[in-house]
């Protein structure tokens, strides 16, 4: 069974070829990544020091096709079984893209269409390369989110707590802005993190008793009260801002989850979404599990950012429970799962 993903939430489009298998033993197993085909736009958005919301979508109506055609490689479309499209949440001019192709696409051909929730394809991102036991706890930690939701089957998601005002990815993106980094500005802050001192600068933590909320705006602006301080004092110790945001950043994520995991009584956590693939989160986090012998998956780099592999696998599982999409299905921006 081939299910065909598509993904255009925000500033990358991907298009994915999933292989299932059609009975219940084969289900549980992994299932077969035939192709992923991404298409960045870092370039694109580098010099803005952030995402132009116009311009992503455009270019997203440049790669499309494209895109889908490389995933696609010689499979002809008679033998897809499901489309799988981003529904939400997500910029709504890159989701609308998406999805009007892949209606366009299944109207054309006559494929079932599946509507996914953007959150959904991070949470079941675990599925891709393992096959992790339900419930489970999900941390879905990105540029646009940063949630904790209690996975207690597929189709059946409870959501703990989540930022309450502004994503991780966004606070290492804007940090990294004021430091001059660059954009994307995550992996710049990873990598001079590594050759800082973290507890160089006491930046605080917003660990919010009694909530599994988030909250890092309060660290963003520390970070710039602390650059507006030092105007005039000579050279930025930039490397030691770097790594004492970033453990800021990664001792809230590592308390919740701990906390999450208490609360619940549930012992496996999985790691979603674009932060996921920092270095110093992924060894936090194992040495967390080590200690309190915690089961932990973690995808790989490539299936953590935003993919097209993640939405065709909870699309898969949509198509499955017979949740299918019509040609009236239309994006959102807002989309709670």
């Amino acid at each position: 069974m081939l299910v065909l993903g598509i993904d255009t939430s925000c500033d990358d489009t991907s298009a994915a070829l999933l292989e299932f298998g059609t009975n219940t033993e084969k289900t549980k197993k992994t299932p077969v990544v035939v192709s992923s085909a991404v298409s960045s736009q870092a370039g694109v958005h580098a010099k803005y020091g952030g995402i132009v919301p116009e311009l992503a979508s455009r270019r997203h109506i440049e790669m499309i096709w494209p895109v889908v055609r490389e995933a696609l490689g010689k499979t002809d479309l008679r033998e897809l079984a499901a489309i799988a499209v981003c529904a939400g949440p997500g910029l709504i001019g890159s989701l609308l893209v998406g999805c009007s192709f892949a209606k366009a696409l299944s109207y054309s051909k006559n494929i079932p269409l599946v509507g996914v929730n953007h959150l959904e394809g991070h949470i079941l991102s675990a599925f891709i390369e393992d096959t992790p036991e339900f419930p489970f706890i999900s941390l879905v930690v990105s540029g646009g989110h940063t949630s904790l939701y209690l996975a207690n089957g597929f189709l059946d998601y409870t959501e703990l707590g989540r930022s309450r005002d502004d994503a991780a990815g966004e606070a290492y993106d804007k940090v990294a802005k004021l430091l001059s980094l660059g954009y994307p500005g995550g992996p710049m802050i990873d990598r001079l993190a590594r050759e800082g001192n973290p507890r160089a600068i006491p930046f605080p933590r917003a660990y919010l008793p009694g909530s599994l909320d988030f909250s890092f705006s309060g660290m963003k602006t520390a970070v710039l009260n602390y650059l507006n301080g030092r105007k005039g004092s000579g050279d930025l110790p930039v490397r030691d801002i770097a790594a004492s945001f970033q453990q800021a950043v990664l001792d809230v994520l590592i308390r919740k989850c701990q906390q999450a995991m208490k609360k619940t009584g549930v012992g496996r956590l999985a790691l979603a979404g674009g932060v996921a693939s920092n270095s110093a989160l992924k060894e936090g986090m194992r040495l967390m599990a080590e200690k309190k012998e915690v089961e932990l998956f973690i995808p790989s780099p490539a299936f953590c950012t935003d993919n097209a592999a993640m939405i065709a696998v909870a699309g898969y599982h949509r198509f499955m429970a017979g949740q299918l999409a019509g040609p009236d299905l239309n994006p959102r921006a807002s989309l709670k799962l």
